[in-house]
C-alpha cells in the first residue's frame, strides 16, 4: 500500500455560541472552523485526521507545502518512520505550535487508516484495558450566566455524568469574588456526590493560584487545571506543591519532550495530553506512558472523539473530557458522521467500525465547507 495524495477539508458553522475562559481575547466569538485530514491510497482505503481547529489556514498550508511531497509514495503502515521524518522537515519552526499541529492530524489519519486497513478500531490495534471509560461534562464557560452556568452543570447529572468542569480565573484573573460565586453555586445545584473541576486557562498568577487552591478545597474541588501560564514550569511546580487539590496541565504542551520537562520537575499531578497538539497518537500514547512511569493519571484535553479510543489502551487513565454531543457540536453542526454517545458516565467506543469509526458527514460538508 502506498499513499497517493493528500487533501484538507474545511468547515465553518457560522452560528456556533460565542465562547470565553479567562484568558481569551475575542477568537472564539461566534462562528467555528475546523480542518480535517484525508490521507489517500492506491488500495482505496482513506485515513481521516482531525486537526486542531486554530489555525485552519496555516495547518491547511504546512500540510500542502511541507508534508504531501514528503508522505506521496510512502508506505503508510511506517508511522514512526513517517513521524520523525515530518518531525525533522518543520524542525526550525515547528517544534511547538502549528507545526506540530499539522504533524499531529497526519499522524491520526495514519493511525485511522492502519487501523481500517486491518479491519479493527483503532483502541483494538492500540491494545485496550477497557470494555469502556469514565468521562466528565466539559464546558461552564466564563460568558455563561450563572443560571446557564447551572443550568449545563445539572443537565450533565440529569445525562448520568457525575463530574463536571467549569471555568475559572474570569478576566485574566481579576474576578475572584465571581470565581469563588459561580464554584459555590454549581456546588449547590449538583450536590456533594458529583466531583467538580474548575479550569482556569492559565490565568492566576502563582501566589494567586496558590490562594484560590484554598478556597476551591472549601468546595471539594476535584482538580485546578492550568492555575498559570503553561510555559511556567517552575510557577507550576510551586502551585502543585503547596496545594492540597490536584494539578492538571498539559493542553498547552508540545511533544514528549515539553512533557519530560514539565514531569521531571513535578509542575502536575494530572498530565493532560492533547492529540492534536502534541504530536497525534504517535507522540500521544508516549507521553501517556512516561507519565506513567512518574506515577501519573491522564485525563486528555480536547477531541473526544479520537481520545476515547487512545483512553481505552492506558493502564493510568483517571476521566476523558466530553463536551455536550461531542467536540464537533461545540457549535450547533455536526460535521461527524454517527459517533457513540456516553451512557451514565461511561463511554464505549464502536467495537464494529475500523479505524475511528467515523467520518465527516457528507451533508454538513456540503451545507459548511469554505473550500
Amino acid at each position: 500500500m502506498k499513499i497517493t495524495d493528500i487533501t484538507t477539508t474545511i468547515l465553518h458553522d457560522s452560528d456556533r455560541r460565542a465562547i470565553r475562559d479567562s484568558t481569551i481575547i475575542g477568537a472564539w466569538e461566534g462562528g467555528a472552523t475546523s480542518i480535517f485530514i484525508h490521507i489517500k491510497t492506491d488500495e482505496g482505503i482513506e485515513g481521516f485526521g482531525i486537526a486542531e481547529p486554530r489555525p485552519v489556514h496555516a495547518i491547511r498550508a504546512i500540510v500542502d507545502r511541507e508534508f504531501k511531497g514528503l508522505l506521496i509514495g510512502q508506505d503508510p503502515f511506517n508511522i514512526e518512520k513517517i513521524w520523525n521524518e515530518m518531525f525533522w522537515k518543520i524542525r526550525n519552526y515547528g517544534r511547538k505550535g502549528v507545526g506540530i499541529q499539522a504533524l499531529a492530524a497526519i499522524d491520526v489519519g495514519l493511525w485511522d487508516l492502519k487501523a481500517k486497513a486491518l479491519g479493527v478500531p483503532l483502541y483494538r490495534l492500540l491494545n485496550p484495558m477497557y470494555e469502556s471509560v469514565s468521562v466528565y461534562g466539559s464546558g461552564g464557560w466564563t460568558n455563561m450566566t450563572e443560571e446557564e452556568l447551572v443550568g449545563e452543570a445539572t443537565g450533565f447529572v440529569d445525562q448520568g455524568f457525575s463530574k463536571y468542569k467549569m471555568k475559572v480565573g474570569m478576566n485574566f484573573g481579576q474576578e475572584e469574588k465571581e470565581d469563588i460565586k459561580r464554584v459555590a453555586a454549581v456546588r449547590e445545584a449538583v450536590g456533594d456526590d458529583i466531583e467538580v473541576y474548575v479550569d482556569a486557562n492559565m490565568g492566576y498568577n502563582v501566589k494567586q493560584a496558590i490562594r484560590m487552591t484554598r478556597i476551591f478545597e472549601e468546595y471539594n474541588v476535584g482538580w485546578l487545571e492550568e492555575p498559570v501560564l503553561a510555559d511556567n514550569i517552575t510557577g507550576l511546580a510551586e502551585v502543585t506543591r503547596a496545594s492540597d487539590i490536584p494539578i492538571a496541565t498539559g493542553e498547552n504542551e508540545y511533544t514528549r519532550h515539553g512533557f519530560k520537562e514539565l514531569i521531571a520537575n513535578r509542575g502536575a499531578d494530572i498530565i493532560q495530553p492533547d492529540v492534536a497538539r502534541v504530536g497525534g497518537v504517535t507522540e500521544w500514547m508516549k507521553v501517556a506512558s512516561l507519565a506513567d512511569s512518574f506515577g501519573l493519571q491522564i485525563a486528555p484535553h480536547g477531541i473526544p472523539e479520537v481520545h476515547l479510543h487512545l483512553c481505552m489502551a492506558i493502564p493510568n487513565l483517571k476521566v476523558v473530557e466530553y463536551f455536550d454531543g461531542g467536540w464537533a457540536r461545540l457549535g450547533k453542526a455536526n460535521f461527524f458522521t454517527d459517533v457513540p454517545r456516553p451512557e451514565n458516565g461511561m463511554w464505549t467506543p464502536f467495537s464494529d467500525k475500523p479505524g475511528l469509526g467515523f467520518g465527516l458527514d457528507p451533508d454538513a460538508v456540503a451545507k459548511y465547507s469554505i473550500d
